[in-house]
C-alpha cells in the first residue's frame, strides 16, 4: 500500500488544510483573549482607539494565539498521541505535517513582528521578550506545576501589548491599569486551565507531566481554580477604584462573578461531565461582559 492510499488525506486542498489547522488550534477560542488585548487599548485611549490602533491589535492578538498554539500542538505531539482525547488530532494522525504546522506558525510570526513594529517602537522592542512565553509556555507541564499561572500570564499579555499600542509606555505610574488587567488575566486563564486540566490526570500521571490536578489531585486544583477566579474578581475590583470606572463596569464585574462562581459550580472532583460548557461557554462569556462592561463605562 502507497504512502497516499493509506493516508488519503495527503489530497486535501490548501483551502482545507487551513480550516483543518484553524480548527486545530481553536481558532475560535481567540475570544477568551481579544477583548482583554481590546480592554486594554480602550482604557489607554479612555474610550475608542483610533482604527490603525484596533486593526494591528487585532492582527498581533490573532497571530500571537495562532504561533503559540501551532508550537502547542507540535511540541505536545508526542503526548497528544498517547492521550484518548487528543490522539486523533491532525498533528498526530499526520492529516497536518509538522513541516506545514511550522510554515504557518512563520507566517504568525512575521505577522505579530509587522504587527508590533507598526503599533509602537517599544511594543517592538518588548517583541522578544513576549515571543519567550509564546514558544515557551507549551514546555513548562515538563518540570513545573505553574504551567497553569505561565499559560495565564502568557494570555495577559494581551492586555500589556494592547495597552502599549495606544500609550507606549509601560513602566510609568500611569501603566497602573494594565498592569492590574494583566494580572486578572492571568489569575482568570490560569484558574480555568486549572479545571480544563482535570480530564487529562491519568494520562498526565503516565507521562510524567507536572500539571496541577496530576501532581496534587483534582480537588486541589478545583479549589485553586475556585482561588483564582476570587482574586481575578479582586483584582478587578482595584482596577475599577484605580481607573476609576463608573456603573456599567461595576455591573460587567458582578456578571463576570456570577458566571465564574457557576462555572465552578459545574465541575466536581467526581463529576466532570460539565467540562465543555464550564470551559467554552461561560469564559467566552466573561471576557465578552468585562469588555462591554468596561467600554460603556468609558463611552457614557
Amino acid at each position: 500500500m502507497t504512502q497516499a492510499a493509506a493516508n488519503p488525506t495527503n489530497n486535501d486542498t490548501l483551502l482545507t488544510k487551513i480550516k483543518v489547522f484553524l480548527d486545530l488550534i481553536k481558532f475560535e477560542h481567540t475570544i477568551f483573549a481579544l477583548p482583554f488585548a481590546y480592554l486594554g487599548t480602550v482604557l489607554a485611549a479612555g474610550g475608542l482607539p483610533t482604527f490603525h490602533q484596533f486593526f494591528w491589535v487585532t492582527l498581533a492578538m490573532a497571530s500571537a494565539r495562532t504561533l503559540a498554539f501551532a508550537i502547542n500542538r507540535l511540541a505536545d505531539r508526542r503526548f497528544d498521541a498517547t492521550n484518548p482525547r487528543t490522539a486523533k488530532r491532525p498533528s498526530v494522525t499526520g492529516r497536518l505535517s509538522s513541516q506545514l504546522i511550522i510554515i504557518f506558525a512563520v507566517i504568525s510570526l512575521v505577522v505579530l513582528a509587522v504587527s508590533a513594529a507598526l503599533l509602537s517602537p517599544l511594543a517592538l522592542i518588548l517583541f522578544p521578550g513576549a515571543l519567550v512565553f509564546l514558544l515557551g509556555y507549551s514546555y513548562t507541564k515538563r518540570f513545573t506545576a505553574l504551567c497553569h499561572w505561565v499559560l495565564g500570564f502568557t494570555d495577559g499579555l494581551a492586555a500589556i501589548g494592547g495597552w502599549i499600542a495606544v500609550r507606549g509606555s509601560i513602566f510609568t505610574a500611569d501603566d497602573l491599569p494594565a498592569w492590574l488587567l494583566m494580572f486578572a488575566v492571568t489569575f482568570w486563564i490560569g484558574g480555568f486551565d486549572l479545571i480544563y486540566a482535570c480530564q487529562d490526570v491519568e494520562h498526565d500521571k503516565q507521562e510524567g507531566l507536572y500539571s496541577w490536578p496530576s501532581r496534587y489531585g483534582i480537588a486541589s486544583a478545583l479549589f485553586m481554580a475556585k482561588a483564582n477566579h476570587v482574586l481575578t474578581i479582586l483584582v478587578l475590583i482595584v482596577l475599577g477604584l484605580t481607573y476609576p470606572l463608573g456603573w456599567p463596569y461595576w455591573i460587567g464585574v458582578a456578571i463576570a462573578a456570577a458566571l465564574l462562581a457557576y462555572e465552578n459550580s459545574l465541575v466536581k472532583p467526581n463529576d466532570l461531565s460539565k467540562m465543555n460548557q464550564a470551559f467554552f461557554q461561560m469564559n467566552s462569556y466573561v471576557a465578552v461582559t468585562l469588555f462591554v462592561g468596561t467600554f460603556l463605562a468609558l463611552v457614557i
